[in-house]
């Protein structure tokens, strides 16, 4: 039986390059949804809520596919971190979580365009970070200008400097696809990677 079709509803280029380790061939699609959280929304609901949000806006040109979305939302203690978009938002979220723990919550959805099946799971990783001094983080902004990135630590680059601990199930939650729950969610779809 043929496997079905793989669309990454991203435009990502560190969530493709995880999805690439698994071996299975896919496409990309630019989801263009709104990442906005909604009022009252926590940061878990959120984080699911755009996952599915986002495989759902490619559906309509795969029809036959899987439709792998997903989103991260960083929060400590109620504040969320998004995307800083600037260097001045970028600094202040990492001046607040300096010397930290910090929740970066990834939610991941298979989305069986076919069906309309939509498999979610979130996926938490707890970031402590280092008591950087404002010298070390402006140098850090720099250099690796995260600002496409919620909470504006890439562990997948320079980022990791900023990092003294990550406790989480899936080292790849952080990055932006936690590919042991992906593995799960396309077993359930009956799709394997081997």
């Amino acid at each position: 039986m043929p496997k079905p079709q793989l669309i990454l509803a991203s435009t990502s280029p560190f969530r493709r390059v995880l999805l690439t380790r698994l071996g299975l061939p896919f496409e990309t699609a630019n989801p263009a949804v709104d990442e906005t959280l909604l009022a009252g929304e926590s940061p878990e609901e959120g984080a699911l809520r755009l996952s599915e949000a986002k495989a759902r806006a490619v559906a309509s040109s795969y029809r036959d596919a899987l439709i792998i979305g997903s989103d991260q939302v960083a929060c400590l203690d109620g504040q969320i971190f998004g995307k800083p978009g600037t260097h001045d938002n970028a600094l202040r979220q990492l001046q607040v979580m300096r010397g930290r723990r910090v929740n970066f919550f990834t939610g991941l959805c298979l989305l069986n365009a076919r069906t309309g099946n939509a498999h979610r799971r979130g996926v938490a990783t707890l970031v402590t970070f280092r008591n950087l001094t404002d010298q070390e983080i402006e140098s850090y902004l720099h250099k690796e200008k995260p600002y496409n990135c919620a909470g504006s630590a890439k562990s997948e680059g320079l980022g990791i400097a900023l990092i003294a601990r990550i406790d989480g199930e899936d080292p790849n939650a952080l990055i932006g696809l936690p590919l042991i729950a992906l593995c799960d969610l396309l077993r359930i779809e009956n799709v394997s990677v081997f």
